[in-house]
This record gives C-alpha cells, structure tokens and sequence, in this order.
C-alpha cells in the first residue's frame, strides 16, 4: 500500500467519524431537484475533504456529487487528474437511521481510476484498491472468495427500482438465484460483493461518484463486472450506468448468459 493510499484513508475515516456519527438518526433532511434527499452531513463533509484533499495535493481538481451538474461537467471535461468524492453514499439510509451507508472518494487519472477508497463507519470497515496493486479491508489484503455455489444457490444484491420494467418483472418471477437484497448504497455494495456477502449484482443507474472507487475495489478483489451493454462499467463522463457483476468466473459467464449480455471486448 503507497503511503498517498494510507493518508487518504486516514482522512476519509477521520471525516466520517467526526462529521457522520454526531449527526446519524437526528439531522435534517431536503430534497434536490432529481428527488434525491441531502443532509447537513453530506455538505459537511465535502466541504472538509475538499479542503484537506486541495491542501494536500493542490495540482488534482476536486469533483462532489453536491457540485451543480454544469459543474461536474466541465470538470470532467478538462482532464486533468480528479479526486472524485461522494461524501454519503446512503444518504436516505443515514437520514432514516439504517446503519448501511458510506463515503466513497476515487481518483481519476488519464480516464480511468487509478485508485478508490470506500469507507464503512458504521463497521468501521475500509476498503481500498489501487489499479494494478490489488485491493485492502482495513490494510489486508482483499479477494472475493470461492463461494462454491452455483447461480441457482447464490445471494444476490439487486436495486430493482432503476431497471428496464420487462427485466425488473422477469426478475421478480423468474428469478435465477436462491435469495436476494438490496441495501441502498452503490459503493458499499462492490465492496460487499468483493467480501463475498453476496455472489450477484445488478443496478440500473450509477452515477461516476457512486461507482468509479467501489467497481475498482471489486475489480482488483478479483471480480468480473460490465454494464447491461456488455461495456465496461467505468466512463469519464456525467452518464447514469447500469452495472452487473458476480465474483466469480463461472457465476458471471452463468449470470450474463441468463441476463442476455453480450460482452463487448
């Protein structure tokens, strides 16, 4: 682990443990314009990590999911190195008190990511990859385990909301696992997938900030991930994603062949 990845983790749980756990079951809550909800904690800790991250490393630019779309667009656009941040990843779970949310900060790097860092306070559980050096929970290091199970037997972890209507109902009626889940925060749930918690996954719309760190964290654990498309799941651009993956060779080739994926290479 370079020392960069380690002084990052320090300051995102740091953030988290000061600026979340205070607020957590009582703080405030409005809506912005696409629905979503937003809380004090979520401005307050992007605020914090802006700062430390632009003191830190003041020649890497700095995009948050509270930033205007125009914003995050043109940013984005320039390229020049991003840290890429979504301060609560969860924020409807953290404002309704379900203890299932996180902060995810990536950086992206020559339009890619070149490394991420997903942080559970809750559990205290940080996770963390570099592209190319593998992935961490809390410093160890981190590969998705032989399950030993097959598509029909597995746990999956679907957001039935966001998919096409025809796949959601197939999947309501047809489903090809054994059980399923769906917890409410996109970065959490690569890094899930890559413990193994589940085998399967499949959500309709990801945005940059919720996916560049957590899909990169998978990846280096060892899994197989794509979009609905059959494209890879990361692009450097301010486009809603669908995303798939399965932790384990055999149970993605299983899971795109009942999805009716074809990969693109």
């Amino acid at each position: 682990m370079t020392t960069q990845l380690e002084r990052l983790q320090e300051m995102v749980r740091t953030a988290a443990q000061e600026e979340l756990f205070p607020r957590f079951t009582h703080v405030g809550h409005d809506y912005k314009a696409d629905g979503s909800l937003i809380t004090e904690a979520d401005l307050a800790i992007q605020k914090r990590l802006a700062s430390q991250l632009a003191e830190s490393w003041p020649e890497i630019g700095f995009l948050g999911e509270e930033m205007s779309e125009a914003e995050q667009t043109a940013l984005l656009e320039s390229g020049q190195p991003l840290w890429c941040l979504d301060p609560l990843d969860g924020t409807r779970n953290f404002a309704g008190g379900i203890p299932y949310f996180s902060v995810s900060l990536a950086l992206l790097e020559e339009g890619g990511v070149s490394l991420g860092i997903v942080y559970d306070p809750i559990r205290d559980e940080c996770f963390a990859a570099e592209n190319g050096r593998g992935a961490t929970l809390n410093g160890r290091p981190l590969s998705v385990p032989e399950s030993g199970v097959s598509l029909a037997q597995c746990t999956s972890l679907i957001d039935l909301k966001r998919l096409p209507r025809a796949l959601a109902a197939r999947l309501a009626t047809e489903a090809p696992y054994a059980s399923q889940r769906s917890f409410g925060s996109v970065a959490l749930d690569w890094c899930w997938l890559a413990c193994g918690r589940c085998q399967v996954y499949l959500h309709g719309k990801q945005n940059i900030w919720d996916y560049a760190a957590g899909n990169l964290i998978f990846l280096e654990a060892g899994g197989f991930s794509s979009t609905l498309e059959g494209e890879s799941v990361f692009v450097n651009a301010l486009i809603p994603r669908t995303a798939l993956g399965a932790g384990e060779a055999q149970m993605f080739r299983d899971w795109t062949h009942w999805l009716g994926v074809e990969l693109k290479t």
